[in-house]
C-alpha cells in the first residue's frame, strides 16, 4: 500500500492525512481549501459527483473516508468496485452492515468503525474480555467533553453534529439478561465520578460496532454509553421529543453548530469494565484514560481530533504491514490491542496518558 486518498480535510480528516503522510502518498479532497497548508496534495471537487469520484479513486491503494455518515456508502461502493481497501469513522448501524455485505466479494479490506467509539473502545474492550475464562459484563463508556464546560448542555461540538445527533436518535444494540436487543438511545443514564468530577452516561447508538453479534451467547450484560456533564441528556431529550426536532435533523444539526461551536482545550475520557472468571475466581479488569490536545507537527490538535485520527491511521498502517487481513470485512474486534499500540499512530495512545 503506497497511494492513499483521505477524502473529507474536516477536523479529524486533515490531521488523518498528515498522519498516513509519514509513512505514505497521500491525496486529500475536500469541497474546500483547508485553512492552512497540510504538506500534501489537496485535490478541490464533491465527491458526491460520481464521475469525480471514480476519476479520484484512479491509481489509489486505499481511500479513508472521514465524510459523515450519511455519505460514506457511495465511496464505499466505488471502492468495492476499484478493488481498493476501505475505511471509515462511521457510527451508522446501517451503513455498517451495507458495507459488510459488500466485503463479501471485495478484493480489498473493509474497515468501517475505525474511530473512538465504535473503534478504539471495541478494541480496548475485547483486549480485556481475552483475560478471562468466563465472561459476565463488558461495559464500554466514552466521553469527548470540553475541558471547562459552560451553560446547562456543557457540551460543544468538536465533530459532526450529524454524527453526534444520528447517534442520539438511533435505537442502540445490547446484550442484555444474555439476550441482543435495541434499547432507546438517551435512557438508561448512570452517574459515573471520574476523579472526583461527576459524569452522567446513557445509551447511544453505534458505539459497539459488530461487538453485540461478536459476544452473543457469552456474556450476560454488554452495553455501550456516552459520557456527558450532568444534564445532557435531559435537554438532549427535550430538544429532540418535546421540541420534536428529531423530525428535522439539518435544523438541530444548525441550531448545535451555532450554539455550541467547538473549544480548543477538550477531554476526551475512555472507560471500560469487564468481569468475569478467571478459572473459578471472579475478578474484573478495568482500563481507564484521559486525553488531552497535544502537539503534532507544530499544531495544535483537540483530543477528539487527534483520538480519532490516530485510531484509523493505526488501523491503515495494521493493514499496509500485512498485521491484519488483505481482503474481507475486518471488525474491530479483530484487531489486537498490543498491534494497535506498536504502530506508529497507535503509539500516540501510550505516550499521551494521564
Amino acid at each position: 500500500m503506497k497511494n492513499i486518498l483521505v477524502i473529507g480535510m474536516g477536523k479529524v480528516g486533515s490531521l488523518v492525512g498528515t498522519l498516513l503522510s509519514h509513512q505514505f502518498k497521500v491525496t486529500g479532497i475536500d469541497r474546500h481549501m483547508p485553512p492552512r497548508p497540510l504538506g500534501f496534495e489537496i485535490l478541490l471537487g464533491d465527491i458526491t459527483h460520481p464521475d469525480f469520484l471514480e476519476e479520484v479513486m484512479e491509481g489509489k491503494d486505499a481511500v479513508v473516508s472521514c465524510m459523515p455518515y450519511n455519505l460514506n456508502l457511495p465511496i464505499a461502493k466505488s471502492a468495492h468496485e476499484k478493488g481498493i481497501h476501505y475505511f471509515d469513522l462511521t457510527e451508522d448501524v446501517d451503513t455498517t452492515s451495507a458495507i459488510r455485505e459488500m466485503a463479501r466479494s471485495s478484493r480489498g479490506v473493509m474497515v468501517p468503525q475505525c474511530g473512538l467509539a465504535p473503534g478504539f473502545i471495541g478494541i480496548v474492550g475485547t483486549d480485556l474480555a481475552a483475560k478471562f475464562t468466563k465472561l459476565r459484563d463488558i461495559e464500554l463508556r466514552v466521553g469527548a467533553l470540553p475541558r471547562y464546560p459552560n451553560g446547562l448542555m456543557g457540551y460543544s461540538f468538536t465533530w459532526s453534529p450529524a454524527g453526534v445527533v444520528n447517534e442520539y436518535i438511533n435505537d442502540a444494540e445490547v446484550i442484555h439478561n444474555g439476550v441482543k436487543k435495541l434499547v432507546p438511545s438517551l435512557e438508561g443514564i448512570e452517574m459515573i465520578n471520574i476523579e472526583g468530577q461527576e459524569f452522567e452516561a446513557f445509551s447511544t447508538s453505534g458505539g459497539l460496532g459488530t461487538m453485540c453479534e461478536t459476544f452473543e451467547g457469552r456474556v450476560d450484560t454488554l452495553n455501550y454509553k456516552t459520557i456527558r456533564y450532568p444534564g445532557h441528556c435531559r435537554l438532549m431529550r427535550f430538544m429532540l421529543y418535546e421540541l420534536l426536532l428529531k423530525n428535522d435533523r439539518e435544523l438541530i444539526e444548525k441550531i448545535l453548530t451555532e450554539a455550541k461551536p467547538p473549544v480548543q482545550q477538550d477531554v476526551v475520557y475512555v472507560y471500560a469494565v469487564v468481569e468475569g472468571w478467571k478459572d473459578d475466581r471472579l475478578e474484573r479488569e478495568e482500563f481507564y484514560q484521559a486525553y488531552h490536545p497535544i502537539e503534532i507537527d507544530g499544531q495544535h490538535w483537540r483530543a477528539i481530533s487527534w483520538t480519532t485520527a490516530a485510531s484509523i491511521a493505526a488501523v491503515v498502517e495494521m493493514v499496509a504491514q500485512g498485521t491484519l487481513p488483505q481482503t474481507g470485512f475486518i471488525r474491530q474486534e479483530d484487531i489486537g490491542l498490543d498491534d494497535f499500540l506498536k504502530t506508529t499512530n497507535g503509539a500516540f495512545f501510550k505516550k499521551y496518558t494521564t
